[in-house]
């Protein structure tokens, strides 16, 4: 037998072997945690894309950051969260480069069939967006998940090449221990594969801890309604007169006309109210990739042709229609039809 001692590191490292695990209950309560709140996030990505997307059956485990680091395809496509309000801690989305490539390209406007995995500022910026609407999604759910209020960082969007531990923020190096729940990926006839999230070991016990918490917190009516009914305590010990058994009808007042009073109509008191007034020239639609592509001296094509006349908007609503004139070099509106009063009412519907 060796006489040599044990290093403070080794023990330390000894230690967290013995007694970093995940419970039973908080592995279902991290899996519950992922398949409810990235189950509104997936329902968010298939709005963006157009497509069916699904984030299925959520499995738990605990891993070295450095294991995981060798194991996982490289490089990678990475969104970092950080919990501002609520929870404290960060979260880390690891997608694989062809599932975030055809991603990008749903977002810019083509099929997804042939992405390019050689993703460029613009993808990025485009994968960005949609992990923002799908975190945001999921944040919103934890919230109502947690009874708490819940609120995220915007992702921040990179590339890992998955090579070292230098990548990662200083959370998860700390002890090179994290929890990774599994989801698969499916993307209506593109993706079929695995996406991972990524929590540093001790913000992981702490969202169980949360989710767990707020389960055992039952309403005071639930409680009483278990009690047997000799247990209840009664508000006051007061006799109170037997009833007679028999069963009279409800018997309502009559109402009468109130007199009218004199004074200003009802549309009197509203006539001091500020309202928005607006011209609309036109619109269009664009896509990202369209929108992206614009610069000094680009020209938007809108909906209507030359010299044909615009809606006048009272808070959005259509009322009337016009032409553009020019009063002392200021533009003007000059009214040349008149929204009718029924058509007004169910515009404001």
């Amino acid at each position: 037998m060796s006489n040599e001692m044990l290093s403070q590191e080794e023990i330390n490292a000894l230690l967290n072997e013995e007694t970093a695990e995940l419970t039973p209950m908080e592995r279902d309560a991290l899996g519950e945690i992922g398949n409810i709140s990235f189950g509104s996030g997936a329902t968010a990505l298939s709005l963006l894309l157009n497509r069916r997307v699904e984030l299925n059956t959520p499995s738990v485990e605990l891993s070295e950051l450095s294991e995981l680091i060798r194991k996982y395809p490289k490089p990678c496509l990475a969104a970092e969260v950080d919990y501002t309000t609520g929870l404290k801690g960060t979260n880390l989305l690891l997608i694989q480069m062809h599932d975030a490539a055809v991603i990008a390209d749903l977002m810019l406007g083509g099929d997804g069939t042939s992405p390019n995995t050689n993703l460029g500022e613009m993808e990025i910026s485009a994968i960005a967006e949609a992990m923002n609407q799908m975190i945001g999604k999921a944040s919103t759910s934890m919230s109502s998940l947690f009874d708490l209020r819940v609120e995220i960082a915007p992702p921040r969007t990179r590339i890992l090449s998955m090579k070292n531990l230098d990548e990662f923020s200083a959370q998860f190096i700390k002890d090179n221990l994290v929890a990774v729940v599994y989801f698969r990926l499916v993307i209506e006839g593109l993706v079929d594969s695995q996406i991972m999230l990524v929590i540093p070991y001790l913000f992981a016990r702490e969202m169980a801890k949360t989710l767990i918490n707020a389960n055992e917190q039952e309403p005071i009516e639930e409680k009483m309604a278990e009690q047997p009914k000799t247990n209840r305590k009664k508000p006051l010990d007061r006799e109170k007169p037997k009833a007679d058994g028999s069963v009279r009808p409800v018997q309502f007042r009559t109402l009468e006309s109130a007199p009218l009073m004199d004074g200003p109509s009802n549309l009197d008191l509203l006539l001091d109210v500020p309202l928005e007034l607006s011209v609309e020239l036109g619109s269009t639609k664009m896509r990202i990739k369209e929108i992206l592509e614009l610069g000094i001296g680009s020209v938007i094509e809108l909906d209507r042709l030359a010299g044909e006349l615009v809606d006048i908007l009272v808070n959005g609503k259509l009322i009337a229609k016009g032409e553009v004139v020019v009063i002392d070099e200021n533009f003007g509106v000059k009214i040349t039809d008149i929204v009718s009063p029924f058509e007004r009412v169910n515009n404001l519907q």
